[in-house]
């Protein structure tokens, strides 16, 4: 049983990846939380750079993806794989493209449920909360290069 949660991230390419990235979020956004299919599919994914979280037999069960202004976003975990490491192994991913692409801070939205999650990686929330989609967020912020 110890290797039925097994999985391992890679960046991603959204030409080839894009059907198993949609499919996540799809499921987690359009689906389990109700986000309007409008406002999930916003033009922006083949700008940004993504991460894909696969089980070890191969199926997608996570995704992320940095946006060109060092933004990072549509964080989304399966169901099943959620507790398991797998958005923490995603956002450190991004994390190191967003280092890698010199910026200086990332930000991201995070759903109010979400923040200690955020937080327990370096993320200081900023500002009040606002809602996106008819979910409630705040902007956090984490600092990655001194000045």
């Amino acid at each position: 049983m110890q290797d039925t949660f097994r999985f391992n991230v890679r960046r991603a390419d959204w030409r080839a990846d894009g059907p198993q990235l949609s499919a996540i979020r799809r499921a987690v956004f359009v689906i389990e939380q109700r986000v309007p299919e409008h406002e999930e599919w916003d033009g922006l994914d083949e700008s940004c750079r993504h991460v894909i979280a696969l089980a070890a037999e191969g199926s997608a069960i996570g995704t992320g993806r940095l946006l060109p202004d060092g933004r990072i976003g549509r964080m989304a975990v399966l169901a099943p794989w959620r507790e398991r490491g797998v958005g923490s192994a995603l956002l450190r991913e991004l994390i190191a493209l967003a280092r890698e692409a010199g910026f200086r801070e990332t930000r991201l939205h995070a759903q109010t449920h979400a923040l200690a999650f955020y937080r327990k990686h370096g993320y200081v929330a900023h500002g009040e909360q606002f809602f996106e989609a008819n979910i409630p967020h705040y902007e956090m912020r984490l600092t990655l290069l001194a000045g």
